[in-house]
């Protein structure tokens, strides 16, 4: 099978690292089923109709995260699917409800429609201690001269819980699947909008104060 011929879908297309994985997967020739929450809001695909290759081999579909079978029809036929879609919010008013709901379930009903395509097993292991970020749950610290809450940890539980979601109904439904956690990305926009992680470095121009903290750094086009 030529990379023409393979067809791959990737969850939540229009986002910061979803767009620049559309990007180097049409360059590397295959057909994209992309998702996106509108595919007639120009403002969310216009940068994704615009990558070489698009015209040819990608295909928006619209698709909601909370839907149970939403995301049928888009794997159907794939050779692998890339879930990137997750809520990413560091003030949520209902973190429940606003973070940690919608990365789980969203991401048992998108391999819930692979479990109907996919047929082989994983392993991992390790995740960050939901206790220990229930427990954090609120860092403070000074951004821009504003004193900010950031409920990062909220965030954090979401995505392990997700994670953790994730390996045992692949274990269970004999998937294969893999999980990369790179932490903070940056790196060039492909999409209008400013995204939750490069916004910080976008505030820090022209400022006078920086939040004392540390963390890892991936460039987006890794």
């Amino acid at each position: 099978m030529s990379e023409a011929e393979k067809v791959v879908c990737v969850t939540g297309a229009s986002g910061y690292i979803a767009s620049w994985l559309v990007n180097l997967l049409l360059r590397h020739g295959y057909t994209v089923n992309a998702t996106v929450r509108d595919p007639y809001d120009r403002k969310k695909t216009e940068h994704l109709l615009a990558l070489d290759g698009a015209n040819e081999r990608l295909h928006l579909f619209k698709a909601e995260l909370l839907e149970e079978g939403s995301f049928d029809s888009e794997v159907e036929g794939c050779i692998g699917v890339f879930h990137t879609v997750s809520p990413c919010y560091f003030v949520p008013k209902d973190p429940q409800a606003e973070l940690v709901e919608p990365a789980v379930k969203g991401t048992l009903n998108v391999l819930g429609s692979c479990a109907k395509a996919d047929d082989v097993v994983v392993d991992e292991t390790w995740f960050s201690d939901p206790v220990v970020c229930e427990k954090l749950k609120v860092l403070r610290f000074l951004v821009i001269s504003i004193n900010c809450t950031f409920e990062k940890d909220w965030y954090m539980l979401s995505k392990t819980l997700a994670e953790k979601a994730a390996w045992k109904f692949s274990e269970e439904k004999v998937m294969d699947m893999v999980t990369i956690n790179p932490d903070t990305v940056l790196g060039p926009l492909l999409q209008p909008t400013l995204n939750t992680s490069v916004e910080p470095i976008a505030k820090l121009v022209g400022a006078e104060t920086f939040r004392n903290a540390t963390c890892r750094l991936a460039d987006v086009r890794d």
